[in-house]
């Protein structure tokens, strides 16, 4: 990903918060040379240091046969927004657009113990619904298991993360504020967040 100096993210423990915020990543793979990509909600953890994603496929998505062989990428991309040049201060300037996107790289790792993708299913339901965990354990394990066998789950151990911040950095204050107040202002919850992140850069 082309990422200028004023827009590189290098904190970690910011990517990974904006992970686990914007968590259904796109998941890309290359077959015979052409790019295949699958939209999965992703678990993100640091795991000795490393930042390791969690997932599954349905088993019928045979994309799950590519991730072991190759190195993936998973994109992870939500808010972004339209930057209208009436906020600039100066006539001679054009549109351009907000955003914030983190491209991950690795090698894939197939998880096939029975317990272990039970226990990422659960995990996954405790994030996205944990009040569903009630109805999940009241379930027959015979059920369970016969649902664990329609996935693939897997996890990816990232051994390149690139994420970019383009929240107008390279504009005057004046101009970042004028930005921040015409998203803030917006009924979109993506220009919305946008103005929250550039607030975020100020501080």
């Amino acid at each position: 990903m082309y990422i200028p100096k004023s827009n590189i993210l290098t904190d970690k423990y910011e990517a990974i918060d904006f992970i686990k915020k914007f968590s259904f990543g796109t998941i890309v793979t290359s077959k015979d040379n052409i790019p295949v990509a699958t939209h999965l909600p992703f678990l993100v953890e640091l795991r000795n240091d490393k930042i390791v994603l969690t997932s599954h496929f349905a088993k019928a998505n045979e994309q799950w046969k590519d991730v072991v062989e190759e190195k993936v990428l998973v994109i992870f991309s939500e808010p972004h927004a339209y930057i209208s040049p009436s906020n600039y201060e100066k006539e001679l300037n054009v549109p351009t657009w907000n955003y914030i996107s983190i491209h991950t790289y690795g090698h894939g790792q197939l998880i096939t113990d029975s317990d272990k993708i039970i226990e990422l299913l659960e995990k996954t339901i405790e994030y996205y619904e944990e009040s569903y965990m009630k109805q999940w354990n009241s379930l027959p394990n015979d059920y369970k298991i016969n649902m664990s066998k329609g996935i693939i789950a897997f996890e990816i151990e990232v051994d390149d993360l690139q994420a970019k911040k383009k929240l107008s950095q390279n504009k005057t204050e004046t101009e970042q504020r004028n930005i921040i107040s015409t998203l803030s202002k917006s009924d979109n919850s993506n220009e919305k967040s946008i103005a929250e992140y550039m607030k975020k850069e100020q501080n």
